[in-house]
């Protein structure tokens, strides 16, 4: 294993101190986030807490980076050697806040990039630590307007956690998974224009936008039937009428769809966009159709999951490295994996009755000082996983050679 003189050992034992250091103001980091939170592209307040919190401890941070409002980018080391990437995630869901714990992927993002350039200052390693604040992941996809702006052009790793319910793990005695395949999704939005009519008087003058909703509905509902074991497609009615005595001109509806890979949700979609279709042309109604961003599949990269787990192994947290279960949800770090080896590791907090993700539940475990204290432990096994990338040359040739036989087994 091809490492410099200085042990593995003695670089956690630096981490360590120097993060027990931060812990009173990480934790009020953390608690600041997840008491304000924020819906995608609107993170105006998480963006300017971090922001400063990084500033305080001396890493020139840029603000609103790439032509992103709420992205933020901060860099420490040598540009002229690698560089691990940290994505910090800080969006909320709408009505009920912090229900996936972005506050908590944040804090172990700002952890373990904190950690990484510390070691690079104190023990004069090559390469470089990135941090992104990346907005948007439940709705938008920050990750892919990040990428596309070249904001992973310096990268050649990208590492990241993710909270969820321990009673997922628990029955396995574990508190984690390294790696994970995920599928991928995006939505469909439409919109339908009839013509509006007295209901009673002469209702044959109208088209009736209520009924193409209904006849999408229907037409989805029926495609359900010859649907793959992993994909899905749902929907819900965003615009619909109040009243009942006029035929209604408007109505407007989303789906979402998911599928194994990003090949096979464009296919998906093109069967939904159909359905979509065919109930305006049915109905004699005008459709308007927006089609938002591919969240990409996970590409795990076995190498990067081992690395990890090994350093939460240390610190007492048992996680395996990897799962080939698929996980229903759907990540833009998948398009992040799409391009470069990349780390989307889950961590177990403990959640009241075991609720899991997208509940009220969850949204007070991610506040909890346990929830904090495995984040912290998440973060610093994040910071080793870099540490071995920019000094191991071994582990790094097994990264990059696992990224594209990885990808091509997964797709």
């Amino acid at each position: 294993m091809a490492m410099t003189a200085i042990t593995k050992q003695v670089v956690q034992k630096a981490i360590d101190e120097y993060i027990a250091g931060l812990q009173p103001s990480l934790r009020e980091l953390n608690l600041k986030i997840h008491e304000n939170p924020e819906l995608a592209y609107k993170e105006q307040q998480a963006h300017d807490v971090l922001c400063e919190f990084l500033e305080s401890q001396g890493i020139p941070t840029t603000r609103h980076a790439y032509g992103l409002k709420t992205a933020f980018e901060s860099l420490s080391g040598n540009p002229t050697g690698r560089c691990v990437n940290f994505n910090a995630e800080y969006d909320a869901l709408p009505g009920i806040g912090h229900a996936c714990g972005h506050n908590l992927i944040a804090t172990a993002s700002v952890t373990a990039f904190l950690a990484l350039a510390f070691a690079i200052q104190k023990f004069n390693l090559p390469g470089q630590a990135q941090l992104l604040g990346t907005p948007a992941e439940e709705e938008g996809g920050g990750k892919i307007d990040l990428i596309r702006a070249g904001a992973y052009e310096k990268a050649d790793v990208s590492l990241m956690m993710h909270p969820i319910s321990e009673e997922e793990l628990i029955s396995h005695k574990i508190l984690g998974i390294a790696g994970q395949p995920s599928i991928s999704c995006y939505d469909i939005t439409a919109v339908y224009h009839g013509v509006s009519a007295h209901a009673a008087v002469n209702p044959w003058e109208g088209i009736n936008a209520l009924d193409a909703v209904v006849a999408a509905y229907n037409n989805i509902s029926m495609l359900r039937q010859q649907l793959r074991p992993d994909e899905r497609v749902h929907g819900a009615i965003l615009q619909a009428p109040s009243i009942t005595n006029a035929i209604p001109e408007l109505t407007r509806t989303i789906y979402t769809i998911r599928s194994r890979t990003m090949e096979r949700t464009r296919l998906l979609g093109t069967r939904v966009r159909r359905c979509l279709e065919a109930a305006a042309l049915a109905t004699g109604c005008k459709i308007e159709l927006e089609e938002d961003q591919i969240y990409g599949d996970l590409v795990v990269n076995p190498p990067l999951c081992k690395g990890f787990a090994e350093y939460m192994d240390d610190q007492g947290i048992r996680v395996v490295a990897t799962d080939d279960t698929l996980m229903a949800g759907s990540t833009d770090q998948g398009n992040v994996s799409q391009i470069m080896p990349a780390l989307h590791a889950v961590v177990g907090i403990p959640v009241s009755n075991g609720a899991k993700n997208h509940t009220r539940e969850f949204t007070a475990a991610a506040a909890s000082d346990e929830a904090h204290r495995r984040t912290i432990l998440a973060g610093k096994a994040m910071a080793m996983t870099g540490w071995r990338v920019l000094v191991d040359e071994d582990f790094y040739r097994d990264v990059k050679d696992a990224f594209p036989l990885t990808q091509k087994d997964t797709r």
